[in-house]
């Protein structure tokens, strides 16, 4: 099931600092987390699902966690087993972006991604990621795809990010990265409501989309229904 780490504790080892971050407009809030979802080598150009331009956010990313710092910064990674059930490839007859029934519902078929080990599953190494900070791998039961960082698809099983949110006081919750469409919007409307958080955000510069017909449409209808509040963090 979807699981928790220390980032050093899963071989992952300290990215340097940036040093050439844009000038941002944010500051971190009293009781604020900043949430980067799947900023990985399969959601960037090359990778076996590429969100176009998922490298441009890096900057504004990296630029946001030094501002946060590692104990106000969880990263999320995708961490699916081969043969995984959300693969089109796992379904006879079917292609990348048909759709498909599954038990818990209708399922967008992906591209072979993310798979355990490989390395398009690591994060983007040009990705600022401390050595103890929080990281949260979903997607790793091979039935049940998962978007958000809180629950699999299924809207049953739980990652157990709400009870570090909980536990450590977080009342406000930043989210940013790939992609804006699915994994960022589902983070962020189950981070809306999480006990005790009182206002979610997305920085939408820091974000990059799928777009297949309507999703970025309707993700900005769905946030705005549940009131998260879409804003920019680079300034103007």
């Amino acid at each position: 099931m979807p699981s928790i780490h220390v980032a050093a504790d899963v071989g992952l080892t300290a990215s340097p600092a940036s040093t050439s971050s844009p000038a941002l407009s944010v500051t971190r809030e009293d009781g604020e987390v900043l949430i980067v979802v799947d900023v990985q080598n399969d959601f960037c150009p090359g990778g076996a699902l590429e969100v176009p331009e998922g490298d441009a956010i890096l900057p504004l990313v990296n630029g946001l966690v030094n501002i946060y710092g590692a104990e106000h910064t969880i990263f999320t990674q995708d961490w699916h087993p081969g043969g995984h059930a959300s693969f089109a490839s796992s379904h006879a007859g079917k292609n990348p972006y048909d759709t498909t029934e599954l038990e818990y519902g209708t399922q967008t078929l992906w591209p072979d991604h993310c798979v355990q080990g490989s390395k398009g599953a690591q994060f983007h190494e040009q990705l600022v990621v401390p050595s103890n900070a929080c990281v949260v791998r979903k997607g790793d039961n091979i039935k049940v795809d998962s978007y958000s960082a809180f629950t699999e698809n299924d809207q049953k099983t739980l990652t157990g990010l709400a009870d570090v949110i909980k536990s450590r006081g977080y009342t406000k919750v930043s989210v940013v990265g790939l992609a804006f469409d699915f994994c960022v919007r589902w983070t962020a409307e189950d981070a809306a409501a999480c006990e005790g958080v009182t206002r979610v955000r997305v920085f939408r510069d820091a974000t990059r989309s799928v777009g297949l017909p309507g999703t970025v449409e309707s993700a900005e209808e769905s946030l705005a229904a549940k009131n998260v509040v879409l804003e920019t963090c680079a300034s103007s």
